[in-house]
């Protein structure tokens, strides 16, 4: 199931015959299920085919299903479908975290990658021999920017409020109403998929550019890595956005929103600075109103049963003479090392473990990690992308693997639900850019991500 000796590999989704089942019910979610059988063909009404294209419900508790964003398999066997390149799947579902069970695998030899949502990355590169099959299991979280009472508390008489979304979040993939999966790689392909409403952990992600799920290529970020390397013991939520502070969060209810659903064993992992620090009305000050942010953070996790996690800045791309990485990030690292060490909370020094990594690689190396492309590289790019803050693919998968060890370091209690075998990381000695491959998602943008 490993497709590199380096890196773990996770799930997959197949479709047709469609049947609703009962399932264990959550809140919020109605009790059914969903179930797709790849098929040739078949008389059966609920056969799907390659022309079945999903279509916006025309009521919230209304499902709809199929494939998606202009996309679709282009072979059809007796039981699986391949394509010759990516394609997307979407099924319309409410809030909430999703088990999805995935059986890989076709008629011919494949190698399967897939995504979830805004390119979160759950399958990497799943090798099968022309006719072998392998399912896997993990869990999607679905998100609305509508924030729903919390159980027991009333529904506000003037409408429900909603996450004040950036333009560039309207409609996007993380905020819509289905579950949209993307299956890429060589000949992807898959036999089955099933969904259900799942009750399970959920890790919340608060934060920057830098973690959020980026939604096109090259652009990435460690939030959308990291659920390759967990079971489906727990469920991430990447709340994350491009351009926050710890203030404007809470200022654009985000932090709402992840107030709203919340609950006792739950986590909340939490990285700013990069925004935080720029002058102007948006300043956070390390030294005062940014601890105090810090602090209301870890006490409102706590309050809910959760338990906070803070995660200092990973580095830009500065080096000085002698290669060494220049700190850019002002007192923003050393103010959460001294929160976490006040309130007893487990810390991931991103910003001392990407010094160690970013030395490694050096300064020709780091060109491979961070957003930097000739001219041309990627179509309607007439000039050179040259972005010393953001991150490609490789650069955010390797932070990932970053936070991961200094999990496993620490036998935080995340330890617990990490996919085992997954090989021990060393900052000093990354993976190298030559021998690591990860096939793009199909949609591209050469736009910086929304900064302050």
């Amino acid at each position: 199931m490993i497709a590199s000796t380096h890196r773990p590999t996770r799930i997959v989704i197949g479709f047709f015959a469609v049947a609703l089942a009962a399932a264990a019910p959550i809140a919020g979610v109605a009790q059914t299920s969903w179930r797709f059988q790849c098929a040739s063909s078949s008389h059966a009404a609920d056969v799907l085919s390659a022309t079945t294209v999903y279509a916006k419900p025309a009521a919230p508790d209304t499902s709809s299903f199929g494939f998606d964003l202009s996309t679709a398999p282009t072979r059809l066997d007796k039981d699986s479908c391949t394509g010759d390149k990516p394609f997307f799947f979407s099924l319309a579902v409410p809030d909430g975290n999703y088990e999805v069970t995935l059986t890989l695998g076709g008629k011919v030899a494949s190698t399967t990658t897939v995504r979830a949502e805004a390119r979160r990355l759950f399958v990497d590169q799943l090798h099968l021999a022309a006719g072998a099959s392998k399912q896997v299991v993990f869990n999607v979280n679905v998100r609305t920017p509508t924030i729903y009472p919390a159980p027991g508390e009333p529904t506000p008489t003037d409408g429900l409020p909603e996450v004040r979304l950036k333009p560039r979040e309207i409609g996007a993939l993380d905020w819509d109403e289905k579950l949209t999966l993307e299956f890429n790689g060589d000949h992807p392909s898959l036999r089955s998929i099933f969904v259900r409403p799942i009750a399970v952990p959920t890790v919340y992600l608060a934060g920057d550019s830098t973690v959020v799920d980026q939604d096109k290529e090259p652009w990435a970020a460690w939030g959308q890595m990291l659920p390759v390397f967990f079971d489906s013991g727990i469920s991430i939520a990447n709340e994350a956005e491009s351009g926050e502070t710890i203030k404007s969060f809470i200022g654009e209810r985000r932090y709402a929103k992840i107030m709203s659903t919340i609950k006792p064993g739950d986590y909340l992992m939490v990285q700013f600075a990069h925004n935080d620090q720029k002058p102007g009305s948006g300043y956070v000050p390390a030294a005062t109103y940014y601890k105090k942010y810090l602090l209301q953070y870890i006490a409102d996790a706590r309050s809910h049963g959760a338990t906070p996690i803070l995660v200092t800045s990973m580095n830009r791309r500065n080096f000085d003479a002698n290669g060494k990485i220049v700190q850019t990030l002002g007192d923003y690292p050393q103010a959460m090392r001294e929160v976490a060490a006040g309130q007893h909370v487990a810390l991931i020094d991103l910003n001392a473990l990407s010094k160690t990594l970013f030395e490694a690689l050096g300064p020709e190396g780091t060109l491979h990690a961070f957003v930097h492309y000739p001219a041309n590289t990627f179509p309607d790019q007439p000039i050179e992308l040259k972005d010393e803050t953001h991150f490609n693919s490789y650069g955010a998968y390797e932070l990932a693997r970053a936070i991961v060890q200094s999990i496993r370091d620490q036998h935080l209690p995340l330890e617990k639900y990490l996919r085992p075998n997954i090989p021990p990381f060393d900052p000093a000695h990354p993976e190298p850019f030559a021998t690591w491959k990860l096939p793009p998602s199909p949609f591209v943008s050469t736009a910086t991500p929304y900064g302050r």
